[in-house]
């Protein structure tokens, strides 16, 4: 029994859920071989138990096949999953954990940043779903190959659709193609609450929501309808993008929803044909940024030509390239924020009751009879100041 002869074997065991093996996926590691017996380890990315004892079962098989004698399987893999310790007002409550993805502009990459996130999550063993509360511009179906797919109805519920793993829900998958949405701010706040209560979600580990640009009634409303446990912003390198994430990572602390991090897209340029990466829109900026809000950039994403290919094909480069950098950068920035998300429930989660409105039935919360007939909360009332 030779190594070469193990990592034949162990070849061809599939990655549950995938059409590459453990081998190929580099998750093999410290062969000991003793004669015929054959001992390694094996570092999973998923931390439900199923995929775990999958592994062992065929990686046995296999070996045994190959003339192996006793085979001892060591999983490596992450925590399962903590239950969520948050509370206030949850207009979805079996959903653990929500991660809101915001930015302060559009045009900066949040929508790939939400669907690359939440597959990265789905591959590190989350349940997770993606909603996308982009109204305006309902990009995630196109960038999940799921632009002809309708949502079935359940009753008076709609089911969510899925792809790659995750629960999908989009305004783009209920509108005709090509159709405008000419809605005021009491429509979209309407639309938020029924995406989270009149879709049949599962129990989720965590909800990724894909936030429309700006600080305004859309996530005013998700953080008065569910406890967001964590916000992202996504930026790119330039002055005019971090003047507005400002905006979005102060939304973060008026609206105490916990800053998971930030991640700086077009983060410089991966060439195809050498691998160089070139900084055309500069790379880096965001740091004094994060300094300043107390948090970190989990995350610089390169423009790298696949992402936009896999985004306009349906093909997201989480998935089906999970060797380019640009992948190997999701799933860092994804155990970043599974971490921020563990951390934060281990210290009594968060309550969104500060930012609940505080003025009567009828009465618009920033109107100047409102605001005078209402006590204050610590949260603002509103939420406009």
């Amino acid at each position: 029994m030779t190594e070469e002869i193990v990592k034949s074997a162990l070849s061809k065991v599939m990655y549950p859920g995938f059409t590459k093996d453990i081998v190929t996926f580099g998750f093999v590691k410290d062969i000991v071989i003793n004669g015929k017996d054959v001992s390694f380890t094996v570092d999973i990315t998923s931390s439900a138990p199923e995929v775990a004892a999958q592994i062992v079962e065929e990686a046995e098989k296999e070996l045994q096949l190959a003339g192996a004698g006793k085979v001892m399987v060591n999983i490596k893999a992450p925590v399962m999953p903590r239950e969520s310790s948050s509370h206030g007002k949850n207009i979805a409550p079996q959903i653990k954990n929500f991660l809101m993805v915001s930015s302060g502009k559009g045009g900066v990459g949040k929508s790939t940043t939400s669907v690359n996130i939440a597959i990265a999550l789905a591959q590190q063993g989350k349940k997770v779903g993606l909603l996308d509360a982009d109204i305006y511009g309902p990009n995630v179906p196109r960038m999940l190959g799921i632009s002809d797919v309708k949502p079935e109805v359940n009753g008076n519920k709609v089911l969510p659709i899925k792809a790659y793993g995750i629960e999908v829900m989009s305004m783009g998958s209920l509108m005709e193609e090509g159709q405008s949405l000419i809605w005021r701010g009491a429509m979209i706040m309407k639309a938020i609450e029924q995406f989270l209560r009149d879709i049949l979600w599962s129990e989720l580990d965590v909800l990724v929501i894909d936030m429309p640009p700006g600080t305004g009634d859309a996530q005013l409303t998700l953080a008065q309808s569910v406890p967001v446990t964590a916000g992202l912003t996504v930026t790119t390198p330039q002055g005019v993008s971090l003047d507005d994430s400002r905006r979005s990572l102060d939304m973060f602390k008026k609206l105490n929803i916990p800053i998971a991090g930030i991640i700086e897209n077009m983060s410089g340029f991966i060439a195809p044909d050498t691998g160089v990466e070139y900084d055309i829109f500069g790379k880096g900026t965001s740091e004094p940024m994060a300094k300043e809000f107390d948090t970190e950039v989990i995350a610089e994403i390169p423009i790298e030509p696949a992402i936009r290919t896999g985004g306009d094909e349906g093909k997201p480069i989480t998935f089906v390239a999970p060797t380019s950098e640009s992948a190997k950068r999701y799933m860092k920035a994804a155990e970043s924020i599974w971490k921020t998300i563990e951390e934060i429930n281990a210290n009594g989660g968060v309550d969104n009751e500060a930012v609940q409105p505080t003025t009567p039935p009828g009465v618009s919360a920033c109107s100047t009879g409102g605001a005078s007939s209402a006590p204050q909360s610590s949260g603002g009332g509103c939420g406009c100041s």
